[in-house]
């Protein structure tokens, strides 16, 4: 949990990628939420790439963290559901969404069903979620303190 103190400073990287369930033309849109601080997954949603699947990320994300300044790309829907004065947009070569685009390419080497050209595929939509969210559970708790 956040402090109260550290509110302010809190910063969120929000990033969405591709992936499919059977073939590919059943493409399923991966939409992270990850804490620039702590470098965790605070929320997540699959679906398709339309404002209404940000807006479910966006209601994923915990009270806490919904008060952060959020860094995106330029895709429209995080323009038209993030508060305009919480939301920063900017190219990959800013560097302000580094870390949740080093987070897409850490779940695309250690699964092979996200990889975008493999022969390992998820062959029902709640197996796809069911390891997304072990993978993130897992993720989270290797970058715990001890």
């Amino acid at each position: 949990m956040v402090e109260p103190d550290s509110l302010a400073a809190i910063e969120l990287e929000l990033d969405e990628l591709w992936s499919f369930v059977l073939k590919k033309s059943r493409k399923r849109w991966i939409w992270i939420a990850l804490c620039r601080h702590s470098r965790q997954v605070v929320a997540y949603v699959i679906g398709d790439r339309s404002e209404a699947t940000c807006r479910k990320l966006w209601e994923r994300i915990p009270a806490d963290y919904r008060a952060a300044h959020c860094y995106t790309d330029f895709w429209e829907a995080y323009r038209n559901v993030i508060p305009e004065d919480q939301h920063t947009a900017c190219g990959k070569d800013s560097g302000l969404t580094a870390h949740v685009e080093r987070w897409n390419n850490t779940l695309r080497q250690r699964l092979a069903r996200f990889v975008r050209k493999t022969l390992s595929f998820s062959k029902s939509d709640q197996m796809h979620d069911i390891c997304l969210r072990l993978f993130i559970y897992r993720y989270n708790l290797s970058l715990r303190p001890i």
